[in-house]
């Protein structure tokens, strides 16, 4: 795939790139997709594993949903896309992550800043007094519980749940102030984390899309680039380096 001369100037000359990354990026590590013709969602009903009232009813059955995910998730590592933009930080002078996934492979993978929007499987907390917990939670009759009796339950921003305002409100600010702004791997169909993409519009940045197919912001991105994100962003690394 051919990168344009365009792409790699405005990337070297920028003061603060921002990587806006969906699930097409953890794909690519083996981590199954909710979305498109594949999608989990196509299979499971999101309203039965994916919010409060469910995990109320039952607990035991969410909990094992996410020890299922989450088995899966530890046993990923980083891919090469991952790495790109965490090596990028070695010529860029402000890279921020902002990632609507929950798998933690931009921070393993060593990238400094990264905003989670939908929360991170590494953690969960107690409904009741909210303690945070991370893997040391013990399951009784297959539900965690708190030392308080309350329900532990996954970090995990499920429908109808707000997005944590601290990490939102961070993202709008790098979103509105960056030189460029790069959506990496997602369908764009999400809201509010989608709205970051007109906020970095609007702020007068320069949009680069890696995704594997056309979506519904390529019609106002500055350059679209169709193939895998693991070899799209060496690519663009490798032209920085040189």
């Amino acid at each position: 795939m051919k990168i344009s001369d365009e792409t790699i100037d405005r990337v070297k000359s920028a003061g603060s790139v921002v990587f806006f990354s969906g699930a097409g990026i953890s794909a690519e590590s083996g981590i199954p997709i909710f979305r498109g013709k594949d999608g989990i969602w196509n299979k499971l009903k999101p309203e039965e594993l994916a919010n409060f009232d469910a995990f109320l009813r039952n607990p035991q059955m969410v909990w094992e949903w996410y020890e299922h995910r989450k088995k899966i998730i530890l046993e990923s590592k980083p891919n090469s896309a991952h790495l790109a933009i965490a090596e990028m930080q070695n010529f860029i002078s402000n890279v921020i992550v902002i990632t609507q996934n929950i798998d933690n492979l931009h921070k393993r993978a060593g990238s400094k800043i990264v905003y989670e929007l939908h929360g991170n499987i590494e953690r969960n907390y107690c409904i009741k007094c909210h303690t945070m917990y991370n893997r040391e939670i013990e399951f009784i009759d297959g539900i965690p519980k708190c030392k308080c009796g309350g329900l532990i339950r996954p970090d995990i921003v499920w429908f109808g749940e707000f997005l944590p305002q601290d990490q939102f409100n961070a993202s709008e600010k790098a979103s509105g102030e960056c030189d460029v702004f790069f959506i990496i791997g997602t369908s764009a169909v999400v809201y509010p984390a989608a709205s970051l993409i007109y906020t970095a519009k609007a702020g007068k940045a320069y949009l680069i899309e890696v995704n594997i197919e056309s979506t519904e912001i390529s019609h106002i991105v500055n350059e679209s680039y169709f193939g895998q994100a693991g070899e799209v962003l060496p690519e663009i690394l490798e032209k920085i380096k040189n």
